[in-house]
């Protein structure tokens, strides 16, 4: 199985940015942690960040007929991009959302997750153990590994 990990604006600025919210470890030690799961699943993955929109929509279009699945952490995008949900729709391939904090228990415009329309499963509120849960749950689900 090979899954894509997309990850949102301001990811790259974790350990920094509100550690209290988003905890304090680095971006790096996130890639680390994902890579470790996949290997220890005989998963592929590739992992990839941006802080721009359009980006992560290419990275979605350019994933179809390329992986089995995507994880996505769309973070500000989460609740503002039609994009983002109109791409992963398109792509049509099993899509997990995962947010580090607990986007439901936090500001009331965080409620609205457009991506998360487009996903089969979300995980929230589980800081980096939530990319372990979204690869359990794919290759549960889809029995690839």
């Amino acid at each position: 199985m090979k899954i894509l990990f997309l990850n949102g604006p301001n990811l790259n600025m974790l350990g920094i940015r509100e550690p209290d919210i988003y905890g304090r470890q680095t971006y790096a030690a996130l890639e680390d942690t994902i890579r470790a799961a996949c290997d220890a699943r005989n998963v592929e993955c590739e992992i990839f960040q941006s802080n721009h929109e359009g980006v992560l929509v290419d990275m979605i279009q350019s994933a179809y007929r390329v992986v089995d699945a995507i994880v996505i952490n769309p973070a500000a995008y989460t609740h503002t991009s039609v994009a983002i949900l109109d791409a992963l729709k398109a792509v049509a391939l099993p899509a997990v959302e995962v947010h580090l904090s607990d986007i439901s228990a936090r500001e009331a415009f965080r409620q609205i997750s457009y991506a998360g329309m487009a996903c089969e499963k979300t995980y929230a509120g589980y800081g980096f153990d939530g990319y372990i849960m979204a690869i359990d749950y794919l290759l549960d689900k889809y029995g690839k590994s």
